[in-house]
């Protein structure tokens, strides 16, 4: 998909594929919700939508398109799985908030999940969002794709905060830490019973699985080239 566009965030979706696959087939239930916060992940969702037949292998050649339903940014209207613009990074706790506070008020279960970045824990709204939710222990599992990385270095040399799992639980959040391409840590994660609020960090990589991206901030932003792409094809196929 990243190659017949020739778009980039490739990294981040390699970092992030793991995880939403995990939810997806295993962890979410038809009751459940999802808000991709970090945006920029697009193709990773749309992706995963494929796996569990969602989508078409016709609609993912539109990806990122002239009239695609599958932009580069999630878009909502055209899929009931995509409740909310996202990508302007910051605000998916606050939508997850709002989503999990109005299911409460109607009586319903179901928990939300909000998948974000690392870096997007710089912005005072994630902040102010957590506030809430613990305020209202709204049914939320946050889940931090936390892979190091942002669009102009590393998270801890942008804006060094420490480290996410102690201030989560500073806010007396039930928190751990797992590694976020491990099917099985991912899992337990998800399976443990919790009322309110859940927080995973789950410890990535950028680029994951192909050892020209792993851990490049570059691949924030490249378009893969044929050669790069049949080498990219290659080492996933071999994993």
């Amino acid at each position: 998909m990243h190659y017949e566009s020739k778009t980039g965030h490739i990294g981040g979706n390699l970092s992030c594929i793991d995880i939403l696959m995990v939810l997806y087939h295993a962890a979410m239930q038809s009751s459940d919700e999802l808000v991709l916060s970090k945006g920029h992940g697009a193709g990773a969702l749309y992706a995963t939508l494929w796996s569990i037949g969602v989508l078409t292998d016709e609609d993912l050649r539109t990806f990122h398109k002239d009239n695609t339903r599958l932009s580069g940014h999630p878009a909502p209207k055209y899929l009931p799985e995509i409740a909310f613009a996202t990508g302007s990074l910051g605000h998916g706790l606050s939508l997850a908030c709002g989503m999990a506070l109005g299911r409460q008020l109607q009586g319903k279960g179901g928990r939300v999940y909000c998948v974000m970045s690392d870096g997007e824990w710089q912005e005072g709204s994630s902040w102010e969002a957590l506030i809430f939710a613990v305020k209202h222990q709204l049914p939320i599992s946050i889940i931090v794709d936390t892979n190091g990385l942002q669009g102009f270095g590393s998270t801890s040399d942008i804006a060094c905060q420490g480290p996410l799992t102690d201030r989560f639980r500073s806010f007396g959040v039930p928190t751990e830490e797992v590694d976020g391409h491990c099917l099985e840590s991912l899992l337990s994660a998800f399976a443990r019973p919790t009322q309110g609020l859940q927080a995973v960090i789950a410890k990535t990589r950028k680029g994951n699985g192909v050892t020209f991206m792993e851990d490049r901030m570059e691949w924030h932003y490249l378009p893969l080239g044929e050669t790069q792409y049949r080498q990219a094809i290659e080492e996933i196929g071999r994993s």
